[in-house]
């Protein structure tokens, strides 16, 4: 999983390890696969001038499943791959801002994030908030995008769930962090938020844009939900 390291990878070279009909496993990728809130990447792999779309990627079993379009590939081919970048870039700056406004509104609230579901379009974020109006939603954007322009840097580390158990508010989803992680992947946003993540972000926060709020909406006392985009 090559894009936990180098999130602005856009092509790559690599080898068929397994095949199930349109479904292969590659000796390492770039593709983002599905978790966390966060939709797969898509692209496309050429081979022998055929080109093959990746319409899907997921995590199974412990491997990385790429599902294509078609059926055609062979165990040890040798293939070049390509992400579809824009759809990987925009996701990469929601992810940033969605923990940007998460760690704003736990600071304000201690609320927790009870879900998400990062968009190219729009996202949304699920709080357990008490208060919820509409005009204090507005603050919290209004406050993301002032430090949205401190051009934060974005860096990466990875450390041992020993040293992880030890830091606190590592983790503001409601479920906490998987019980069965070794290692735990650690991305830190200037000094606004430092959070166990496994999803890909940008570099700086000024590559984000500006967070624009389009709604909210009252799912419940544990289930305070936003929509925002970006500009």
């Amino acid at each position: 999983m090559l894009y936990l390291k180098d999130s602005y990878k856009k092509e790559f070279e690599a080898i068929v390890k397994e095949v199930n009909a349109n479904k292969i496993v590659l000796n390492e990728t770039y593709f983002y696969a599905s978790g966390g809130g966060q939709p797969s990447d898509k692209g496309i792999i050429i081979f022998n001038n055929q080109e093959f779309k990746v319409i899907n990627v997921k995590k199974e079993n412990g491997k990385i499943i790429h599902e294509l379009d078609k059926e055609g590939l062979k165990v040890n081919d040798k293939i070049r791959c390509m992400i579809d970048w824009n759809k990987r870039y925009k996701l990469m700056r929601m992810h940033t801002a969605a923990h940007i406004l998460s760690a704003i509104i736990h600071r304000e609230t201690n609320a927790m994030i009870t879900g998400n579901q990062l968009d190219e379009e729009r996202t949304r974020l699920d709080f357990s908030v008490e208060d919820f109006k509409k005009e204090l939603f507005e603050k919290f954007i209004e406050e993301a995008n002032e430090e949205i322009k401190k051009d934060h840097k974005i860096t990466i580390k990875t450390i041992s769930k020993e040293e992880a158990e030890k830091m606190e508010n590592l983790s503001r989803l409601a479920k906490g962090l998987p019980p069965n992680l070794k290692e735990i992947r650690i991305v830190k946003i200037g000094s606004i938020d430092e959070q166990a993540d496994g999803g890909t972000h940008v570099n700086s926060t000024k590559e984000i844009g500006k967070i624009k709020l389009l709604s909210i909406e009252n799912k419940g006392k544990n289930n305070r939900r936003m929509y925002f985009s970006l500009e």
